[in-house]
């Protein structure tokens, strides 16, 4: 544990005692090699707010070469001084040569990158002040000091996101800091400090400059902290969100109101109150949730009574978000996941619903789907304004798909014959007809799977050549 005195004379402490074993052998290697070394970054961070460290870096004064001489199994295949060091327990840590960087046309990366003198130099490039700390340690590991020259302490003891130096010229070296502010302002519970947030504003435009995967890789940690829908109003507040996710901002200020229905918030509100209710941790499905409704600015439409109406609002909300997922680079198969869960989110739970129509459903989203599709519609319901988080029909839903049904529905494989079975009893050659002659024994055995024997479906085939 390091104690030490604030510069306003209050005792403060870090918790160095959570510094891994290994991390202290790599950190005492540097220093035994003669150069200088600290523990850097949110790692440093962390140790201060007393939460898990996700990632250990080190910044030192050595060469990428000599690093690579302390340590054998290490590798190097980069521009910016940064050394990977593999861990079994830890993954890989990263060791980066003290630089500074000049030049950045692409607002992503530094044009050119020189070998630093100081951790001062170094830690100066960095984004915002909480992450521009370092942790120096003795070699034998008993004295700990924090090199802390922009106030990244204080910062954290105000809970505040504050960049480094003039957020002017921060935020156009790399454009990606703008989304960065408001993950860590979500993932921390802290808030943007006022000077860094209307810089962000001013900025705002430049996100355009940034990749999609980089956009997608930050949205996803936001939907993936302990508020996603703070963080989601914030890229809104802050101008973000137009760049970002222009298709929601279409349902700001559009009434859903309609006499004898739940809903009482705009579009907009209601597709994030969705989000913030909805149960699921996985920030895909999440996605799904804040994207579930963003067909309806699309498909609004009057009813005979000039009331408002979204008729087939999941079709277009479905062809939106594979738009957007395609925009921001998911994989096919997140992209899958998210269209599906937008495409079938209005299900019926109708209690008259029957077996073979509970089996469709499985079928149509995929036994994967099916718990994540549960999460959203708990969300659709307590972000439209309803108080239970499921309605009585949705519990009886959920234990029929949860029963005998799911998770392996019925489906064309299981049907006691097949089309060989066809061909040899009618002494059919292979063709359409066979396909089709499948097709409607499944829809009739799927009413009612006692149908499901070999003697009757072959008598059945008889039947439908008549």
């Amino acid at each position: 544990m390091l104690l030490y005195y604030n510069k306003e004379g209050a005792l403060q402490t870090i918790m160095v005692k959570k510094i891994p074993e290994e991390i202290q052998k790599i950190y005492k290697k540097i220093k035994d090699g003669g150069f200088e070394a600290y523990l850097v970054g949110g790692g440093v961070r962390n140790l201060i707010m007393e939460i898990p460290v996700i990632d250990w870096d080190l910044a030192t004064n050595a060469t990428p070469e000599k690093i690579q001489k302390l340590f054998s199994s290490s590798f190097y295949n980069n521009d910016f001084g940064t050394v990977g060091v593999p861990s079994e327990k830890l993954g890989d840590i990263e060791i980066t040569t003290f630089r500074t960087e000049h030049g950045y046309s692409d607002r992503r990366r530094p044009d050119k990158v020189e070998w630093g003198k100081t951790i001062e130099e170094d830690l100066s490039r960095r984004d915002f002040t909480i992450n521009a700390i370092a942790l120096s340690m003795d070699p034998d590991l008993s004295k700990y000091e924090l090199v802390d020259p922009f106030g990244g302490k204080k910062d954290i003891d105000k809970r505040k996101i504050r960049a480094v130096g003039d957020p002017k010229e921060r935020f156009k070296e790399d454009a990606l800091r703008l989304m960065r502010a408001v993950r860590l302002a979500t993932q921390l519970g802290f808030e943007i400090e006022e000077k860094t947030g209307r810089e962000i504003q001013n900025d705002a435009s430049l996100i355009q400059d940034i990749s999609g995967e980089r956009i997608r890789d930050e949205l996803l940690k936001i939907l993936q902290s302990g508020d996603p829908a703070k963080g989601i109003i914030l890229l809104k507040d802050l101008g973000l969100l137009k760049y970002i996710l222009p298709e929601l901002l279409k349902g700001v200020g559009m009434s859903q109101e309609r006499p004898g229905r739940h809903h009482t918030t705009d579009v907009f509100t209601h597709n994030l109150l969705s989000l913030k209710f909805c149960p699921s941790k996985v920030p895909i499905v999440r996605l799904a949730a804040l994207l579930h409704d963003v067909g309806k600015p699309q498909a609004e439409g009057k009813d005979k009574d000039g009331l408002v109406t979204f008729y087939n609002h999941e079709v277009k909300g479905a062809r939106i978000a594979y738009e957007i997922c395609d925009r921001l680079r998911f994989s096919k198969k997140e992209t899958e996941r998210i269209v599906s869960l937008i495409r079938w989110h209005m299900f019926s739970v109708n209690e008259n619903l029957t077996d073979a129509g509970v089996r469709r459903f499985i079928r149509r989203i995929g036994v994967e789907n099916v718990a994540d599709m549960m999460d959203l519609r708990i969300g659709d319901r307590l972000g439209g304004g309803t108080q239970t988080a499921e309605s009585w029909r949705l519990k009886k839903f959920k234990e029929r798909v949860a029963g005998e049904l799911a998770p392996k529905p019925f489906s064309l494989n299981d049907l006691a014959i097949d089309g060989n079975d066809i061909m040899q009893e009618l002494n059919l050659s292979p063709g359409p007809r066979i396909g089709e002659m499948l097709k409607t024994l499944f829809e009739e055995v799927d009413e009612d799977l006692s149908k499901n024997n070999k003697a009757y479906l072959l008598k059945r085939i008889h039947e439908l050549t008549e």
